[in-house]
């Protein structure tokens, strides 16, 4: 039997999803949701329904892909699985793609596969690389910062990837204030600059509004969030309890312990106020975390082709009124 070969959505650009914000002050635009391969996409997903959502979201106009060099399970698998459906289904439309990946958290044994030093990044990248067949990413972070590393050589080795060839943009994540203005100012003595800062963002955790958002502004840089559902508990999932098999049963990120009555209640409020929108609570997230034009991206999981779908419609609401914001205040004021 003969595969039949993937053809792209002729109305991608059209599609529900093919909505594009200017990154900072750069010149490149991504989508206002992104993918990310995080935990849905490693070994323990099967790899069609990992193909049917890559397809689905590339045929709704996403084109940013994120990943990171231990992302699975287990680590690398992602990448892996990745690259076999880029063989397969995206690689001809590759130019269309931003894919970015990461290094900065603990990747092989040893002293040499964690971190921020210059052997540890460039290795990452080229194991990459060679993970997803690729000869370059789009744009390639610092995963978190390394206190044992001298910032001026993360920065300086980013700056060489780029130069390299095997990146076209650097980037950090989970970087403070004060050390995204000191990445800022070591990229720059290196030759360099950074494009995106990648920080954990939803209506449940607000720390990047202490500042950090100020700082990606004023150094022109775009922010492209992630967890912006807070690992589930910003959708219905949990507003009656905690279902068997659910995240919270068996992720390491989320327990049955972070999901607190106070915080479930806070959940069915807000729930509340996206049903007089005509959205789900998890739309209403997504959209809220792109009400500031600072906020590039929101980058979504996806377990399915309908999950997918249910989040990129989110894009289609009208934006929120200042009565809304004010009430989803109130209710945050709760938590």
């Amino acid at each position: 039997m003969i595969e039949e070969r993937y053809v792209a959505a002729e109305g991608r650009y059209e599609a529900e999803g093919a909505v594009y914000r200017r990154a900072g002050r750069s010149g490149i635009r991504l989508p206002a949701l992104s993918l990310g391969l995080w935990q849905n996409f490693g070994a323990t997903t099967p790899e069609d329904r990992q193909r049917a959502i890559l397809r689905r979201a590339f045929d709704l106009g996403i084109t940013h892909f994120d990943l990171a060099n231990n992302y699975g399970p287990p680590y690398g698998s992602a990448e892996d699985g990745f690259g076999r459906h880029l063989a397969r289904d995206l690689g001809r439309y590759r130019d269309e793609l931003v894919i970015s990946s990461k290094a900065g958290y603990d990747m092989w044994p040893g002293p040499y596969g964690d971190g921020g030093s210059r052997k540890y990044l460039f290795a990452s990248l080229d194991q990459s690389l060679r993970r997803m067949g690729l000869d370059h990413v789009d744009v390639f972070y610092h995963h978190r910062p390394d206190p044992e590393t001298p910032i001026e050589e993360t920065m300086g080795a980013l700056a060489d990837i780029v130069r390299s060839g095997r990146a076209r943009y650097a980037a950090i994540s989970n970087y403070s204030p004060i050390q995204t203005d000191a990445a800022a100012a070591a990229i720059a003595d290196a030759g360099g600059s950074l494009l995106l800062h990648q920080p954990r963002y939803s209506m449940l955790d607000r720390h990047v509004e202490h500042g950090l958002l100020d700082t990606v502004g004023r150094l022109g840089l775009g922010m492209v969030v992630f967890s912006p559902l807070a690992q589930g508990l910003l959708t219905d999932r949990y507003l009656r309890g905690v279902p068997e098999g659910s995240r919270a049963t068996h992720s390491r990120y989320l327990s049955e312990g972070d999901i607190t009555e106070a915080k479930v209640a806070v959940a069915r409020e807000l729930d509340g106020i996206a049903r007089e929108r005509g959205q789900s609570l998890a739309q209403l997230a997504l959209a809220w975390v792109l009400r500031d034009e600072r906020v590039t991206s929101a980058i979504v999981g996806a377990s399915s082709v309908e999950q997918l779908e249910a989040n990129v419609a989110a894009l289609a609401a009208p934006p929120l009124e200042q009565a809304e914001l004010d009430a989803i205040d109130a209710a945050l004021a709760r938590t």
